[in-house]
């Protein structure tokens, strides 16, 4: 069956996220001054998303809402340094960072050129996270209007890597799974989850890292993987 739908992660996978990151906290660590300003870049950025990653499935298991990881995440982030937040502290210190997360907000540069070469396919976005949120990222970046449907996990309560919310997405394009195609730059999250819904899952692995077992794992699971969004036209069209 041909795929006429192309669906896609929106974070490392259509929306720069790391970068943004990266960038958004070295500057929030500069403003603070202190300790903090002198730390390692490095380390600290690779701390920042440990935090991130442990309290953002927190948030997706339920057990914290979406405001609540980011004010855990902040309260963690600067505990080594004897500093303590309440609530309140902690909601204003991520809301400092999040103004220069969002100063650098941009796509990957091999988005647009993708969308032009998959045109007259129809797009969508399965996220897992805030709708509002990650609409807003859309809308800054000029994606939200390439897209015809965003399906996060905050708005129907099914995260990836569970097949109901890839299956949801098909049954809102209307399509069987068989014609809809999903990208993300997760193996077990993105590329493995959608085709065990039926949909062909696509692992984009943009810095290379794929271990032998990965490599393994993805062609049991029929999981092609590409290394860049400049490779999917073409693999769509074989």
């Amino acid at each position: 069956m041909t795929i006429s739908v192309v669906l896609f992660d929106l974070d490392d996978t259509l929306f720069d996220h790391r970068r943004s990151v990266e960038l958004g906290i070295t500057a929030h660590r500069i403003s603070l001054g202190g300790d903090l300003a002198d730390a390692d870049p490095t380390v600290e950025f690779a701390r920042w998303n440990g935090l991130e990653e442990h309290h953002y499935h927190r948030y997706l298991s339920g057990e914290l809402e979406f405001l609540g990881q980011r004010r855990e995440r902040a309260k963690d982030f600067v505990a080594p340094y004897g500093i303590e937040l309440d609530d309140d502290e902690a909601d204003a210190w991520f809301a400092t960072y999040l103004l220069e997360y969002e100063r650098t907000w941009q796509l990957h540069d091999d988005v647009l050129p993708c969308l032009e070469a998959l045109t007259p396919a129809r797009f969508g976005i399965v996220t897992n996270g805030d709708l509002e949120f990650q609409q807003s990222k859309m809308r800054a970046t000029g994606l939200l209007d390439r897209v015809e449907y965003v399906i996060a996990s905050g708005a129907i309560g099914v995260a990836k890597p569970d097949p109901a919310i890839f299956r949801h997405a098909c049954e809102v394009f209307g399509v069987e799974p068989e014609a809809a195609c999903y990208v993300g730059d997760r193996l077990r999250t993105d590329a493995v989850g959608a085709a065990s819904a039926g949909l062909l899952g696509v692992w984009l692995d943009r810095p290379g890292v794929a271990t032998p077992d990965e490599l393994t794992d993805a062609s049991a699971a029929g999981v092609p993987v590409i290394r860049s969004l400049a490779e999917l036209p073409p693999l769509l069209a074989s």
